[in-house]
């Protein structure tokens, strides 16, 4: 069983977490490139990490998105205090801000098992197991990565995005689950370049507000529980003290 470190940064800005996780991720390709030096092959012992964060308000195009899949200018972005970013994640435009519980989970994958698309299937339990707990029912579509409520009907919705990278089995970026989220803000974009679907939220669905911390709670659970791994909760401060070591 794997020990997979956690930390939640709370309110945090996109592009300093996005340093942070690649700081992590070499870390992690060091520590697999000194093992191999010393004959341990590609399962020699890493540390994996989760972070959970919410964003103040931004938007971020994958490397295989397209640019005209957002809709606002320059202008429209400032006057609605939201940034852009182009990223080295899979998949298309998404969006981040406050209410939402963005997980990103750098593991490395040689110590679990190498297949990307078993990995992302994984992510989506850990968000369906979730939602179940508050009476939500999510599912998957197929061909379309995501977690969605009424899939395969006219009212089809999603409610968690996933765009991932995995750099030498070592994965990064993750998903955005909507809790709170003030959902007029994808109407900036069209969402993961899905012009047909509407996205939802577990507020919307539910009809209030959540304890965003209970969510994450439960997330944590399921997580542990769909990647048999123990969870080991540090401060912040420890986490980043841990990637200097």
């Amino acid at each position: 069983m794997q020990e997979i470190f956690f930390a939640d940064l709370g309110s945090s800005d996109y592009k300093q977490t996005w340093d942070f996780q690649e700081q992590l991720l070499q870390q992690i390709m060091q520590l697999k490139l000194e093992g191999r030096n010393q004959g341990l092959g590609d399962h020699a012992p890493t540390p994996h990490y989760l972070l959970f964060c919410e964003h103040p308000h931004v938007f971020t195009l994958g490397k295989s998105g397209k640019p005209e899949h957002l809709l606002s200018n320059e202008q429209q972005l400032k006057n609605a205090n939201a940034d852009y970013y182009k990223i080295n994640r899979g998949g298309d435009i998404t969006y981040h801000g406050p209410g939402q519980i963005v997980g990103y989970p750098i593991l490395n994958l040689d110590l679990f098992f190498n297949d990307i698309h078993r990995y992302m299937r994984f992510l989506e339990e850990v968000i369906i197991r979730t939602l179940k707990e508050y009476g939500i029912e999510g599912s998957r579509i197929e061909k379309l990565t995501g977690v969605w409520i009424d899939a395969g009907k006219p009212s089809a919705r999603k409610i968690c995005a996933f765009g991932v990278r995995c750099s030498r089995w070592i994965t990064m970026h993750g998903w955005a689950l909507n809790v709170n989220t003030q959902l007029d803000y994808f109407n900036h974009i069209v969402p993961c370049g899905i012009s047909d679907k509407a996205v939802t939220s577990m507020a919307k669905e539910l009809g209030n507000n959540l304890n965003i911390d209970e969510v994450k709670s439960v997330l944590l659970k399921h997580f542990s529980d769909v990647f048999n791994a123990t969870i080991k909760t540090v401060e912040k401060e420890k986490l980043i003290a841990k990637e200097k070591t």
